[in-house]
């Protein structure tokens, strides 16, 4: 074992540590490396967490990707898919791509004695997955849609639930209207209640059978408004977009479930720009510490710097010694830091202890996201970070002259 190694290892684990005045800068030391570790750690986990809850809900409920008309623009009444260029199959056969599900939408407005609410009526086929849809009911269920005729079974948002005063089994006209026609009117069952704690979306959508919106938009009974693109991982958006626009023909375009909504998009990318903030103020407290530990190790045991050069240790060696000293002071705090920050991470992920507001978060409860990299990456980031911090204060051992050092007191 080299020498530096073996000798802060020795002055590390000495019993004389326990009684002067190292005992208590070592517990400071540990105390800001365990601190760091925990704020860190509760940092990236709840912000990869949140980052990744928003995506999968806004993706969950409307296709990681949707396929629209160019017609269509930006209006919530659909335009038809133009089939030009179109290959739902090819679509469907790409690798990540876990099914695709056709839909039409249109504005509306249900209304009754109690209140009105503008609508987005949201007409799915056959295809939709109600699988994927459970985690969003908090009652009932979503309509069962064959194609063949009208269903009017509705799942409606429980925040429109709640302004119209509806329930499960209840029944609400919903008003559409078209330029230069009368409105239409249409009686729909509550069948379900949904809520995904994202307000554009809870504010609007209504979920019904696409022939209503074909009946509605007078399109074809085989016609289309779009296409909700659903894949194996929310990670492969971004991946299996270009892919995407190749397959859909020119006439139509793709757009990412954190388009659809500027503001969401804007709200995820704080998260990056706090993380990164959050982690170097830590950082900077933890390499100040350790640096300030270092410091007053050096100067307690100046006697035995200046024997070891005595005896014939290089400076660089006794500079070794000490940061290797102080690393290893680190370590426990390290440990500690991990235990009591994944165990707060746990219990938040499995309890969901601490709750937010939806309307301004878009999560109900403090998502967190257990990434194995990003916890080692923590841990070696802060210990080699301090260990090169420790560098250039080291120097100041070179300057202790060994015959004043065997005489300080």
């Amino acid at each position: 074992m080299k020498f530096p190694l073996y000798f802060s290892r020795k002055i590390a684990f000495s019993k004389d540590n326990k009684n002067n005045l190292s005992r208590v800068i070592i517990f400071i030391g540990r105390l800001s490396v365990a601190l760091g570790i925990i704020v860190s750690l509760i940092t990236v986990s709840t912000g990869f967490g949140s980052k990744k809850a928003i995506k999968e809900r806004l993706a969950d409920f409307s296709g990681h990707i949707t396929v629209r008309s160019t017609r269509s623009n930006s209006s919530y009444n659909t335009s038809v898919l133009d089939n030009q260029g179109l290959n739902i199959q090819k679509i469907k056969t790409l690798p990540d791509v876990e099914s695709v599900q056709k839909y039409a939408t249109v504005t509306g407005i249900m209304r009754n004695e109690h209140n009105f609410s503008g609508i987005i009526f949201k007409g799915i086929g056959k295809d939709f997955d109600s699988l994927r849809f459970k985690k969003f009911l908090v009652a009932g269920t979503t309509p069962k849609v064959t194609e063949n005729g009208f269903n009017n079974d509705v799942t409606i948002s429980q925040k429109v639930a709640n302004d119209l005063h509806l329930k499960v089994k209840d029944s609400i006209v919903t008003v559409f209207s078209k330029a230069d026609q009368k409105p239409i009117y249409r009686k729909f069952r509550i069948i379900g209640i949904y809520k995904t704690d994202i307000k554009m979306i809870d504010e609007q959508f209504v979920i019904g059978g696409i022939n209503h919106v074909r009946k509605i938009q007078e399109m074809k009974p085989d016609e289309i408004g779009g296409l909700d693109i659903f894949f194996k991982n929310v990670n492969d958006i971004d991946k299996d977009f270009p892919e995407i626009e190749k397959l859909i023909g020119y006439k139509n375009y793709a757009e990412k479930a954190t388009e659809k909504f500027p503001q969401i998009n804007d709200w995820i990318s704080i998260f990056d720009t706090n993380i990164a903030l959050i982690i170097i103020i830590m950082l900077i407290v933890v390499v100040i510490n350790i640096i300030m530990v270092l410091l007053i190790l050096i100067i307690e045991r100046t006697n035995s710097i200046g024997l070891l050069k005595t005896l014939g240790a290089s400076n660089s060696q006794i500079r070794a010694t000490f940061i290797n000293y102080t690393l290893i002071i680190m370590i426990p705090g390290l440990l500690y830091g991990n235990a009591i920050g994944l165990g707060l991470i746990l219990i938040q992920k499995f309890f969901g202890i601490i709750k937010l507001n939806p309307e301004n978060y878009y999560v109900s409860t403090v998502p967190v996201d257990l990434n194995p990299v990003a916890i080692v990456s923590i841990s070696l980031g802060i210990l080699l970070i301090s260990g090169l911090a420790l560098i250039v204060p080291s120097y100041l051992i070179s300057k202790i002259s060994p015959v004043k050092a065997i005489k300080y007191n």
